[in-house]
């Protein structure tokens, strides 16, 4: 399966708090850092979609 990768890099700055809590939900869950964020912003809602 050919995995369509990303068009654009993003860096984020966070706090040691929203990072550990990052680490620790990453670590538990054996998700990488990067679907965890992508699942979130999919999770977001957008006027097009209300």
């Amino acid at each position: 399966m050919n995995k369509k990768w990303a068009v654009k890099r993003l860096t984020i700055n966070l706090t040691s708090g929203e990072a550990d809590k990052l680490e620790k939900y990453c670590s538990s869950t054996g998700r990488p850092a990067t679907d965890v964020i992508r699942e979130l912003i999919r999770s977001l809602a957008t006027e097009d979609e209300e």
